[in-house]
């Protein structure tokens, strides 16, 4: 058990938003320290805030620099002994009142600027508004295509939607297409039923389009260093599987690599399957246009930069920028020259 020095004995620092004292471990007061400032809504919440946040308060800053084998307890704690503690009084007791209630208001209003939250909701949102996008332009390109079997769309099909929409009819649409018309078409109720679902997936088209910008905005401020690196998309949806920025700089870089992949992940600490490689980190075209062989290669070295620029987005560093990326890029291409064949597998 730690003793001071002066006095022989174990020493308690007990402190709450106005004032701190040291008592030994018999109750006894040695020491007070209280503010005396006005008890204004303002300067009440900020120390409230910085009890919370697991600060100390100046008074028991003062009486921690007289005492420093004292063990500091803030008010509340079981392991205090009983001793006649400087608690407050009716007005101070008012005022603490009415700064709790001030702060309990203020949480909804921080929770929306939370840019964490934000971020979520517009990633959230994206992912399941591009889930029916997809099932609906799927359905437009195999309805178009039996009445118009000659059309080829391939990969390009961003403006399907909008040309069905704004076609006057099936003969319109052939000729925007620069195809044959077959001998038999829609009615008139089917083809109207047709373009309403062309212009439906038009307007989803877009507003795909403008969710995803309003997440690369956001990104880029709320991760500038991780949305250089590795895009704002990508950056987003990490924050997002790690639950928030701070979270995220925290995760070592193996966390990092894997993030998106639990469900493998799990399987292999259950089955002894092998264990993934990346995650959500795939998406990258730096490691999914890379041969099988050097993926998870170079997965693990995004995974370690992109572990570096989330700390820095998260303890306000000084923001990433084109120089690091073609750094990063440098190594990838590194590392795909180095292993140019697959390994050689042994009978």
């Amino acid at each position: 058990m730690k003793t001071d020095g002066r006095y022989g004995r174990f020493m308690w620092l007990w402190y709450d938003w106005r004032a701190a004292a040291v008592a030994d471990d018999e109750g006894t007061i040695l020491d007070v320290e209280q503010w005396d400032g006005f008890y204004d809504e303002r300067s009440v919440v900020q120390r409230l805030e910085c009890i919370a946040a697991a600060g100390l308060t100046p008074e028991a800053m003062t009486l921690q620099e007289r005492f420093p084998d004292a063990k500091a307890r803030v008010h509340g704690e079981l392991d205090l002994p009983e001793a006649d503690w400087p608690l407050p009084d009716a007005d101070a007791q008012a005022a603490v009142d009415a700064a709790a209630l001030a702060m309990a208001n203020r949480g909804p209003a921080q929770a929306a600027g939370d840019p964490d939250r934000r971020l979520e909701h517009l990633m959230r949102a994206s992912d399941e508004l591009r889930s029916t996008f997809i099932t609906m332009e799927a359905r437009l390109v195999e309805w178009v295509g039996l009445f118009l079997p000659e059309a080829r769309f391939g990969k390009d099909r961003s403006s399907l939607g909008r040309l069905v929409g704004e076609a006057e009819s099936l003969e319109h649409l052939s000729k925007t297409l620069e195809v044959n018309l077959p001998p038999v078409g829609p009615s008139k109720p089917e083809w109207k039923a047709l373009k309403e679902w062309g212009s439906s997936v038009a307007v989803f088209r877009g507003q795909l389009d403008r969710m995803e910008n309003g997440i690369r905005t956001l990104a880029e401020d709320h991760l500038p260093s991780l949305s250089a690196l590795l895009g704002p998309l990508l950056a987003a949806r990490l924050c997002v599987e790690a639950h928030g920025r701070m979270r995220l700089a925290r995760l070592p870089a193996g966390t990092v690599q894997v993030l998106g992949a639990e469900k493998a992940f799990f399987n292999h600490l259950k089955t002894g399957a092998p264990p993934p490689k990346h995650g959500h980190i795939f998406m990258h075209p730096w490691i999914s246009r890379s041969p099988r062989w050097v993926r998870g290669k170079i997965a693990r070295t995004v995974a370690a930069k992109a572990s570096i620029a989330a700390k820095v987005d998260a303890f306000d560093g000084e923001a990433w920028g084109e120089d690091e990326m073609r750094e990063l890029e440098a190594k990838v291409e590194a590392i795909k020259a180095a292993h140019p064949r697959p390994p050689s597998r042994r009978a």
